[in-house]
């Protein structure tokens, strides 16, 4: 049989052999989408809960400190006591917040990054703050730095004094929000991996660069989201600092406290103004939290996906005689190959 006759022979197989029609199958539903009924139900449900319990009481603050007008508002806003609560917050938060930004980020980098005895302990002992309540906190400190505790006497004959004081303040505010930090970072840099700590590695950076370029770089959203929650949470913290604080009107108490003592004076409008106060403080930090929430998810999914290096695409030794199928698979190989890792040598 000639060249020719096996080539027409294949070319009336290959037109012979026709495509299969594709079947009409009937699609069943899927049965996890419920009937619209119930879907509107549901949906109607969770908003109404949500009008009920966030949106009316929210709006009820704000109608409630600007019942008397705008010009009470301001004159209760800038009262002594007033101003003296609201100073003492936001230095409470400003010293609580970056100490607990930088335990949470230690603590995360040596759990999520390293094996050592005694890191389960550790990470059961971060989680101890949501365990307790905060005024059982709050006692605690009272027992240890208080005129009967166990370091009484000797910080009153040294003239140091914590419990009633802006230092006991900020000690249980730190206790109270130090596990927010380290436990939005733990799962994130568990996701991430170690790849690119050891590249960076590999190629000659030291522990500090490749702690400032590469692993804080890739935890910066989710850092900012658990500093975040640690701000909103040591401003608006009220059992442990009441317990510490002693309230002294002007001195020792915060907005939370301030508004409670103007709540049990009657003072209600008063009451309700400092209390928009921290109403708006938590609406800016609900923003910032959601914007925080979307990068971080995207950089949780990024790290999900990405894929582990394989090193560089081998060429084919002579490329000219490579036949037509070795060359689709060379360039779908390349086409689908991972990226190199960015970092280069001399680049740290």
């Amino acid at each position: 049989m000639s060249r020719d006759s096996v080539k027409n022979a294949g070319t009336a197989a290959t037109v012979a052999v026709a495509p299969r029609a594709p079947l009409n199958v009937a699609r069943r539903p899927d049965p996890v989408t419920e009937p619209p009924v119930v879907r509107w139900i549901l949906t109607a449900v969770a908003l109404l809960f949500l009008a009920l319990f966030l949106v009316v009481p929210l709006a009820a603050v704000f109608y409630q400190a600007l019942n008397k007008g705008l010009g009470f508002y301001l004159e209760s806003l800038a009262d002594p006591d007033a101003l003296s609560a609201i100073k003492l917050t936001v230095i409470t938060a400003a010293i609580a917040v970056p100490l607990n930004l930088v335990f949470g980020l230690v603590a995360s980098w040596c759990i999520a990054k390293f094996e050592f005895r005694g890191k389960a302990l550790l990470t059961t002992l971060i989680d101890l703050p949501f365990s307790v309540s905060p005024v059982i906190s709050g006692l605690i400190y009272v027992l240890m730095f208080g005129a009967q505790g166990w370091f009484g006497p000797w910080l009153q004959d040294h003239n140091v004094q914590i419990i009633f004081a802006v230092p006991g303040i900020v000690m249980a505010t730190i206790f109270v929000t130090f596990p927010f930090v380290a436990r939005e970072l733990i799962p994130l840099m568990q996701a991430q991996g170690n790849d690119e700590e050891e590249a960076a590695h590999v190629l000659g950076a030291s522990g500090w660069q490749i702690f400032r370029r590469v692993t804080l770089p890739n935890v910066k959203w989710g850092l900012l989201y658990g500093v975040i929650l640690c701000n909103a949470r040591a401003m608006g913290e009220f059992g442990a600092v009441s317990v510490v604080s002693g309230h002294i009107r002007g001195q020792t108490d915060t907005m939370p406290l301030h508004v409670e003592i103007l709540y049990n004076e009657y003072n209600f409008s008063a009451a309700f103004a400092v209390a928009s106060v921290l109403a708006l403080l938590a609406l800016v930090t609900l923003g910032l939290k959601l914007l925080a929430e979307r990068h971080m998810s995207a950089e949780l999914s990024a790290a999900r996906d990405v894929p582990a290096y394989a090193g560089p695409v081998t060429p084919a030794a002579n490329p000219t005689s490579a036949t037509p199928a070795t060359s689709a698979s060379h360039t779908t190989q390349a086409t689908h190959a991972p990226q190199q890792h960015p970092l280069k040598q001399g680049e740290l």
